[in-house]
């Protein structure tokens, strides 16, 4: 019998910087440590399993409820998380994960900002604005859902969690005023420095390297492995995920007007039966 997921998330390491600080480069220097982490990249990867706890726990988060459930079911199997959505909720996992390390990673404002304003802010658009077509958003059951749903289910809680008005990211809709998104990047800053107790934080850039975030977690420096600087800018800037989108939903939407087509052509051809049966 497969044992029950746990009611809790539990880690051993606990990014608290905002996406685009290098967390895709903490995230490939953790793998080669030794843990399995979660970022932002594994909620598109595995979207069926992922996509439903995340838009659960955002809701949660934004209502004031306990997001523990969906937290435990989106990260099961994972010892560290690093970047969005989870670095939105480092306070909850830090709560139940009182020894875990966080590390905030840092990065200039006006370079972060630029930064995500051309990647995950400008995609964001992008997937908002696909739809699947009516019978994707059916139960599974009925035979809906699928990649493009999932997708669409992400893209919500990216909306909700920290672009949006309502959403408890801070940037309450006004991500394009650069001065008020400045004031939300550095209040979080200063928040984690004080939620954080002194000995569990490592306020780290990636261009330090191996040496101040091995000596954090106790771990020997990879001698032959040079410290990992991924840049996936140029992919966000492509759009690619963007294309995989529009692609499944012309293909749906091809599949829906051959379907009617087919049923258009069935009525005819059983009108003129009809037809000439009664002449």
């Amino acid at each position: 019998m497969a044992a029950a997921p746990a009611a809790e998330p539990r880690l051993e390491v606990i990014g608290a910087g905002f996406g685009r600080t290098g967390t895709m480069s903490l995230c490939a220097a953790l793998n080669q440590l030794g843990y399995r982490t979660h970022h932002m990249k594994e909620v598109f990867v595995h979207s069926s399993a992922q996509s439903g706890p995340w838009l659960l726990a955002t809701r949660a988060k934004a209502a004031g409820r306990p997001a523990r459930e969906a937290l435990a079911a989106a990260l099961e199997g994972y010892s560290a998380a690093v970047d969005w959505p989870a670095a939105a909720f480092y306070k909850e996992l830090l709560e139940v994960n009182p020894e875990a390390k966080v590390v905030l990673t840092l990065r200039d404002f006006d370079s972060w900002y630029a930064s995500a304003r051309d990647t995950i802010y400008a995609i964001r658009g992008v997937g908002l604005s696909i739809r699947p077509p009516w019978f994707r958003r059916l139960p599974p059951a009925w035979g809906g859902g699928g990649g493009l749903t999932d997708l669409t289910h992400i893209f919500a809680m990216h909306q909700e969690l920290w672009w949006g008005a309502r959403g408890p990211g801070g940037f309450a809709g006004r991500f394009e005023d650069r001065e008020f998104a400045r004031q939300v990047y550095e209040a979080h800053i200063a928040e984690v420095r004080r939620v954080v107790p002194r000995g569990q934080l490592l306020e780290f850039s990636v261009k330090e390297g191996w040496g101040p975030l091995c000596a954090f977690l106790g771990k020997p420096v990879p001698e032959a492995e040079p410290f990992p600087h991924v840049n996936d800018t140029a992919e966000f800037r492509g759009h690619a995920l963007a294309e995989r989108m529009r692609a499944e939903e012309r293909l749906w939407r091809g599949v829906v007007v051959a379907a009617g087509a087919a049923a258009l052509a069935a009525l005819a051809a059983l009108a003129r039966g009809t037809l000439h049966r009664s002449s």
